[in-house]
């Protein structure tokens, strides 16, 4: 078991005697509040904080992280405050054990929504002082390592957030030997069975693969010293968890990932590392498109080597790694080896500037993000690590998650670019925005003013930015024109009682709100434009009861559509209405106002319930593309659909949809849905169609 005395002399090595007699004292204070309290597996609980400061002293941190380490778990279980530890202790210890303390004063509906309530807490807190996550990590990994004494449901959930959140952080953050630790101690508590069984078979193989391990080695070493090269060459182990991914990702067997031997190369400079690449690729045939050089562009957690694979001899694939001693420390260690070694080389600063900008990029999604939930689905897809490389029209670098697309793309760049993107060209040829990009493709976003972005972008877009970026864009446009709509359709009611919306009192105003248990205005308007209160009862909440005419003597002008755009006025699919159509509104729930034809047969029923029906018409400016239903009867034959479609484009229609129905080995039935300007333009269509020869007959589909 550690004790206190262990770890100042361990301290002793890099820390003065007062800095360690500050971490003492933290100790003693955190013994105290802790007092008689226990862990699970019946210890006392200071072992665990001491604990978690021991991993971080391991990594030579500061002072003030291990001060933190010891406090961490104070505010949340002895009721100590954070105002108590910032006096005994100084303001910057108390932010630490603030942002690594967990939320306990919140109820939750579910641990979902506490795990992703913590996790928003702890991103803000990375944001003022990265050392608050390497305290978070290095607590869940004592944590992770005394499992043993938790219930076995409890174990799974913890680690399923470890495999999920903390192993990715860990990776983000370039801190290899902590994933792996992470990774695979999260995968014996979720699959114990899995993981004992291929750690026997893992055991097995070691055994048989020695030999082979062992001469590949001689030999790049006798090649290295010929060329009087300098080099640690190490063989390498996959850890038991990776190999379980591979399997079950790539669909392998475990005898085709232990087929390949894997190599690390460790030399002194950079020059020295290509030297070497050169030397393993005369000993051995490189395998044609698999060397990747992450030193000239390194991985987006600071991650760099030179990695190529080469056939051995009897034909076995043999992966190497080339590196400095810095890479390789910067490998295991990442953000945490800019402490370990306290030296300003560029590689560390560059890491804590990437690790930096990673944590800006998550505060911008937290400001955009609706829940907290939402915010760490965006997070997820961020951490997981297969990252592409992209080039802009300068030259500069773009690094984005496995399968991103030009969209996301546009919204790495720029959330403006994202908004207003239009189109894209990729190594300088027009490609889908949906298309997935490949590393080291060159992409130009083409953007046009008023764009806006797409809905559907949200089936494609992988990145969190751009899918935060995204819905908050979305959800501000639906609260700014249900606003809109709410403030025209209580205009119109209010109307009905001889008021005007734009001269009403404060007092009435205050009475609107009072009633309806409002905070403004604009959540009234949002709540009528959404179809969750009818203007028409709102309104008569101002009048007395003298004054309120009954609604049928109403003679009030009714709403005008204007466009086909928007978000909250949507044209029903039964009937699909197209200007020039009479039309009726009707109010529904969440939706807003939906429009029906006024013959539409799913009305009916609402039609006599006026306080659910509003009236509508078309604008005479009207503009924008509606979709109608068209059915065509034909006699088959080859190529009819080609004609059909070139006849509707001639005429400036688009084609959403086609479906064919055979009658029999003569006729088919074709159902069209195609997009148009209104009744004259939807006419002009249908005549040009009817006048073709296999035409049977023509006509608008109704319900």
């Amino acid at each position: 078991m550690q004790t206190i005395e262990a770890l100042s002399h361990r301290l002793s090595s890099y820390l003065d005697v007062s800095q360690i007699n500050l971490v003492k004292r933290a100790y003693f204070y955190a013994e105290q509040a802790h007092d008689g309290q226990k862990r699970r597996s019946g210890e006392p609980y200071i072992t665990h904080p001491l604990a978690v400061a021991d991993i971080l002293a391991q990594m030579h941190m500061d002072h003030q992280s291990l001060m933190a380490a010891m406090l961490h778990d104070v505010i949340e279980d002895t009721g100590i405050s954070k105002k108590a530890i910032a006096s005994q202790f100084g303001g910057s210890v108390a932010d630490l054990v603030d942002g690594v303390s967990k939320l306990t004063q919140f109820e939750f509906e579910s641990q979902a929504a506490k795990q992703a309530e913590n996790f928003q807490k702890m991103a803000l807190a990375m944001a003022n002082d990265l050392r608050v996550i390497l305290v978070k990590l290095a607590d869940r990994l004592h944590n992770m390592r005394t499992l043993g004494a938790m219930p076995p449901d409890k174990k799974r959930r913890i680690a399923k957030e470890t495999l999920e959140i903390y192993a990715p952080i860990a990776h983000r953050l370039g801190m290899n030997d902590m994933r792996m630790e992470f990774e695979d101690r999260g995968f014996y508590a979720m699959y114990p069975l899995r993981a004992t069984r291929l750690q026997a078979a893992l055991k097995t193989a070691r055994g048989n693969r020695k030999e082979l391990v062992e001469q590949i080695q001689t030999s790049i070493e006798k090649r290295l010293s010929r060329e009087n090269l300098q080099a640690d060459v190490l063989g390498r182990e996959k850890h038991l968890f990776s190999i379980y991914e591979k399997m079950r990702l790539k669909k392998k067997f475990f005898k085709e990932i232990m087929d390949v031997y894997a190599f690390r190369i460790v030399v002194d400079s950079v020059d020295t590392c290509y030297r070497v690449l050169g030397v393993v690729h005369n000993l051995y045939k490189p395998v044609a498109g698999e060397f990747k050089d992450y030193i000239a562009i390194p991985k987006a957690n600071g991650y760099q080597s030179l990695h190529t694979v080469l056939v051995g001899m009897h034909g076995v694939p043999i992966e190497v790694q080339i590196r400095t001693k810095e890479m390789d420390e910067m490998a295991n260690n990442g953000i945490a080896a800019h402490f370990l070694y306290k030296s300003n080389t560029d590689d560390l600063n560059a890491s804590h500037n990437r690790a930096r900008e990673w944590v800006q990029g998550l505060l911008e999604m937290q400001r955009r993000a609706g829940d907290s939930l939402e915010f760490i689905e965006n997070v997820k897809i961020d951490l997981f690590p297969d990252e592409v490389y992209v080039f802009t029209p300068k030259g500069k670098i773009v690094e984005l998650p496995h399968g991103a697309t030009a969209v996301d793309f546009a919204y790495a760049v720029h959330t403006d670019i994202g908004h207003a993107c239009v189109a894209c060209r990729v190594n300088g040829r027009l490609a889908p925005l949906s298309q997935p990009l490949q590393s080291g493709q060159k992409v130009t976003i083409i953007t046009a003013q008023g764009a806006q972005p797409n809905p559907n972008w949200l089936n494609f877009t992988v990145s969190g930015k751009a899918r935060s970026a995204i819905r908050h864009y979305l959800k501000n446009q639906r609260h700014h024109q249900s606003v809109a709509l709410g403030r025209r359709m209580l205009a119109r009611a209010l109307s009905d009682i001889q008021l005007d919306i734009d001269h009403l009192l404060p007092a009435q105003l205050e009475k609107l709100l009072q009633t309806t248990q409002l905070e403004t205005m604009d959540d009234l308007l949002e709540d009528i434009g959404l179809g969750n209160r009818i203007a028409y009862a709102v309104a008569r909440l101002l009048a007395p009861e003298t004054e309120a005419k009954s609604r049928g003597s109403s003679i009030y002008s009714p709403l005008t559509i204007d466009s086909s755009e928007g978000m909250l006025i949507t044209f029903a699919r039964c009937c699909r209405p197209i200007p020039g159509d009479p039309i009726i509104g009707h109010i529904s729930s969440g939706k807003g106002l939906v429009v029906h034809q006024e013959t539409c047969r799913n009305i009916a029923e609402i039609r006599h319930n006026p306080e659910k029906i509003s009236m509508v018409n078309w604008a005479p400016t009207v503009t924008g593309e509606f979709l109608v239903d068209v059915r065509v009867e034909v006699e088959s034959e080859r190529g009819i659909i080609a004609t059909l479609a070139t006849r509707i484009t001639e005429q400036g229609g688009s084609i959403e949809h086609i479906n064919v129905q055979e009658r029999d080995a003569h006729n088919s039935v074709i159902n069209l849905c195609i997009g148009v300007h209104n009744r004259v333009h939807l006419a002009n269509i249908m005549r040009r169609i009817r006048n073709m020869s296999f035409v049977i007959r023509i006509a608008r589909s109704k319900n």
